[in-house]
């Protein structure tokens, strides 16, 4: 059975113009809210374009002067690594005069050393204490002195060589950091919103960061290694000063000890020189003495020689004489003059025999003193070698250099 289709319901006018009235009022309210929103959005929309472009312009500002500062400090700490090479490289020169100077002492010393040696080749009473030997000495002291001296100077020269690269690795060090800082900031303050390769990391913040570093520590961090090189800096121009003064007064101490030590040496071989001459005239002196004493000798030899006939002629007359008979055992004047002849002939020939005696022991002194004479020119001759034609030329052969 079919169902019979309901007619819809009619609506009276006034219905019909409430209904139409509702929905424009609605639409026109939809439409202001639309309006109030799409309005409020631009706003917002233009706050934030603004905020965001503000708040770029305020890190590109901050990364420039971040940028400035880095730079300023790249400067500073540039400046004082190359004050630092350039005083490091001026100390190396300096060591270097060091290690001539040092190795130059070698030399005098041995020399020293070898003429110390060859004087104890003096003999007898030339094997004196003199004043050469004296400076001599004192030069070994010297110059012993001087090379540990040098020796001291150039440990704190290698000390302060350490100290000043120590300083310069860490202002090279900084320097590096600063330089891949300036070019990470730089290529931040390139980018834009259109710059390829953005990345974004949403948990990105600066609590993320895992530092402690102020700002104030950043700077001083560099200020403490710009103080450290100034101070060692400093240091090393200090200890140039002092090895310039130990380098003029040990060369200057050396020269004048040298000096002194040849001013002895040329005065004790003009000394033995002349002590030598004076030995050879008293030693010619001694020479025609025995000469005169051996001729002396043979005079009396021939006195004492020509008397003995005379007296044996007296004392054979005698003997003869008294074989006279007893009668003519008369003492005449014949016998008194013979016994007189006896007696002085006698008496000459004991005066002739004691001078005889005594011209032997002084031709046996002189002789002993010729020896002594001879003994003490050959000690000097061999002084005057060991000194004049050995230690000279080899204290002369000494070359004192101001490095």
């Amino acid at each position: 059975m079919y169902k019979v289709k309901q007619v819809p319901p009619k609506f009276l006018p006034p219905e019909w113009w409430l209904t139409n009235r509702a929905h424009c009022v609605s639409a026109e309210s939809e439409c202001s809210r639309s309006e109030r929103l799409i309005t409020a959005s631009q706003t917002v929309v233009e706050e934030s374009n603004k905020a965001t472009q503000r708040m770029q312009q305020d890190v590109n500002k901050k990364l420039e002067q971040r940028i400035d500062t880095i730079r300023f400090w790249r400067q500073e700490l540039n400046k004082k690594l190359e004050e630092m090479k350039e005083e490091t490289d001026i100390l190396i020169t300096f060591r270097t005069r060091v290690e001539k100077a040092l190795e130059s002492c070698s030399q005098p010393l041995q020399v020293t050393l070898q003429c110390l040696s060859e004087r104890e080749n003096h003999v007898g009473i030339d094997r004196v204490h003199d004043d050469v030997e004296r400076e001599l000495m004192k030069e070994k002291e010297v110059m012993e002195g001087v090379r540990s001296l040098l020796q001291r100077t150039l440990e704190q020269t290698n000390e302060q060589k350490r100290l000043n690269c120590s300083a310069k690795f860490w202002l090279e060090k900084d320097l590096q950091q600063k330089f891949q800082a300036e070019q990470i900031d730089d290529r931040c303050s390139v980018l834009k919103s259109t710059s390829p390769s953005l990345s974004h990391t949403a948990e990105m913040d600066c609590s993320s960061l895992s530092t402690n570093v102020t700002p104030k520590g950043w700077e001083n961090s560099s200020n403490v290694n710009i103080s450290k090189a100034e101070k060692e800096r400093n240091n090393s121009v200090s200890l140039r000063a002092l090895m310039e003064r130990v380098l003029e007064q040990t060369a200057a101490d050396m020269c004048s000890q040298h000096q002194a030590a040849a001013t002895a040496l040329q005065l004790r071989i003009q000394e033995t020189k002349d002590a030598k001459e004076q030995l050879e005239d008293h030693l010619h002196k001694v020479l025609a003495e025995i000469a005169n004493q051996e001729r002396s000798l043979e005079s009396l030899c021939v006195a004492i020689q020509a008397k003995q006939g005379p007296l044996k002629v007296a004392q054979t007359r005698l003997a003869m004489r008294s074989q006279r008979p007893s009668p003519e055992l008369c003492l005449d004047s014949a016998q008194i003059q013979l016994s007189a002849e006896v007696q002085d002939l006698s008496a000459h020939m004991e005066r002739l025999n004691a001078s005889l005696s005594q011209s032997e022991m002084e031709l046996r002194a002189l002789t002993q003193n010729q020896l002594s004479l001879e003994e003490q020119i050959q000690g000097k001759s061999n002084s005057l070698y060991i000194d004049e034609v050995i230690c000279s030329p080899l204290h002369q052969s000494i070359a004192i250099h101001s490095f």
